[in-house]
């Protein structure tokens, strides 16, 4: 059986973050990963590729409750999720780390503090490029350093919609966006400010995600390991049922074991439970870090809404991704709980409107839904979904994963909907902008559509009400941790990637400390 220091099942925002913290340790470490590296190729940017054809989905299939199959909007590829994430790297409100009452109930207290994560914030801004603008947006929490790249810049019609807002009365800020772009350089910027980025593989390398930004510079070092195409379907424990001992892996057809002293997971929240789930053993009758009935439950993932505005005059913009909107993320004065996030997402295409809605839009004609996507300003709007005991992964026998779910703060959410009507209503004093009466496409984004899950394996200080402690770390077993979203105790309003990232260097400078102090000598960082 091989054996390593330290095995990493996943390379996405945790599990990528935290092979590249650890790389320069000379720690032997093993990289899992499910999938592959994702091609390049033409089709990674191609709109009827990736969104009609889902060339990119991985195959894979989850059930409901009531049994029925679906496709999960999942992918398996050497820096997971994030090949195909819109890199929009938000940091958490300060006031999500506490409880927070919503219109349908309590949003728990983390047992770490926004203070306690921040200098990991700061790194992990650092480590994926970001760039923004502090002191715009007034729900920021308080930042240790300047972002580390100034923010990508609105293009005319987006500046003029931040005017606009501003004029309003409200408060647009530059999204903070993980792309290796130097507009003050373009000839020798990595990216070149394209319309296929959110939602898009980038072929030229130019996304901040866990491949380019994780895994590859971790595989600069040679105690590093990738195995592709590499499924970890079981964790072996000790007699005592203390410790884990090996990772059954499916590989090549085969299955291998692998031995690790210490075993991090960061599958995405409903593959970590099943993978908890699936190791269930005499000892761990309910599965690994099972003990508090909890792995598996208060599944999260956001409830979103891609809302599409059809301006009077032409949207020419490109990069489209650049402005956020926070007024009403804890609230407005009519509504008195939280609310949540307005951001723009990537510039229509005509083909998209086939592959999200594809009822409404088949009988029409080309050159309709080419107008449309002309005129379209597109926005993305996420409003924090509650943790439910009930909202839960399970596993059976056969190893099926069925996904139970029922939405959370659907009032906010609708609230939120139409707190941007009224915002644009407003916007239309000024002739020529914005349709009188605004024409909307509504595209509600189902279960399967899990690119934000959290919460199936949080982390606490109580063993009966969590599944890891503070250093994620699981309470029952001395050396297997978590390290995905999976572990959040609540999802907050915002993306989730950024907070993984920081908090797997959280846990990274932890495995880091106890691997020094098991080697008997400081680590090299």
């Amino acid at each position: 059986m091989a054996e390593f220091d330290v095995i990493i099942i996943g390379t996405g925002a945790g599990g990528g973050t935290l092979a590249r913290h650890l790389a320069p340790s000379g720690k032997r470490i093993l990289l899992l990963e499910r999938g592959d590296w994702l091609p390049r190729e033409p089709q990674n940017w191609l709109a009827q590729d990736v969104f009609v054809d889902n060339r990119y989905v991985s195959e894979d299939t989850w059930y409901d409750e009531k049994g029925k199959p679906f496709q999960p909007q999942i992918h398996y590829f050497v820096g997971g999720a994030t090949k195909l994430y819109g890199a929009a790297l938000y940091r958490l409100r300060a006031e999500d780390f506490g409880e927070l009452q919503h219109h349908d109930g309590l949003s728990p207290a983390w047992p770490i503090g926004y203070d306690e994560l921040e200098p990991y914030y700061t790194k992990a801004e650092g480590l994926y490029e970001v760039h923004g603008a502090r002191g715009e947006d007034p729900t920021e929490p308080p930042a240790s350093a300047p972002y580390p790249h100034p923010a990508v810049s609105h293009e005319p019609r987006i500046q003029q919609l931040s005017d606009q807002l501003a004029a309003t009365g409200y408060h647009p800020f530059h999204a903070p966006c993980g792309i290796l772009l130097d507009e003050q350089n373009m000839p020798y910027s990595t990216c070149v400010r394209c319309a296929n980025c959110d939602g898009f593989p980038c072929p030229v390398h130019a996304k901040a995600d866990a491949e380019v930004m994780g895994v590859r510079p971790a595989l600069e070092h040679p105690n590093v390991t990738l195995l592709t195409n590499a499924q970890a379907i079981r964790l072996e424990t000790n007699e005592a049922g203390t410790a884990v001992t090996g990772v059954v892996v499916e590989h090549n057809g085969a299955t291998e074991p692998f031995a690790g002293d210490l075993v991090v997971v960061a599958c995405g929240a409903a593959n970590t439970a099943k993978l908890l789930l699936a190791s269930a053993s005499d000892k761990h009758p309910n599965g690994l870090a099972n003990g508090s009935d909890q792995v598996g439950r208060n599944f999260m993932f956001h409830d979103s809404v891609a809302v599409l505005a059809l301006s009077r005059e032409e949207n020419p913009t490109v990069y489209q991704k650049t402005l956020g909107l926070n007024d009403f993320y804890f609230g407005s004065d009519d509504f008195e709980y939280p609310l949540g996030n307005i951001q723009m997402v990537g510039k229509s295409q005509a083909p998209m409107f086939h592959g999200e809605k594809p009822g409404e839009t088949k009988l029409a004609p080309a050159w309709t839904l080419e107008r449309v996507a002309r005129h379209a300003i597109d926005f993305w709007l996420s409003t924090e979904d509650l943790p439910r005991a009930d909202n839960r992964v399970t596993v059976d026998g056969d190893g099926k994963l069925t996904l139970t779910y029922a939405e959370t703060n659907a009032e906010a959410k609708k609230q939120l909907y139409e707190k941007l009507h009224s915002v644009l209503g407003k916007l239309d004093l000024n002739p020529g902008h914005l349709f009188h009466r605004f024409a909307y496409m509504k595209n509600e984004i189902p279960v399967a559509g899990c690119a934000h899950q959290a919460g199936t394996c949080r982390f606490g200080t109580d063993p009966a009400t969590s599944a890891l402690n503070t250093d994620c770390r699981a309470h029952e077993l001395d050396n297997l941790y978590v390290v995905d979203t999976s572990v959040f105790p609540s999802i907050g309003a915002v993306n989730p990637a950024l907070t993984a990232m920081a908090n797997s260097l959280r846990v990274g400078d932890h495995l880091l400390e106890r691997l020094g102090a098991r080697a008997g000598a400081a680590v090299a960082v």
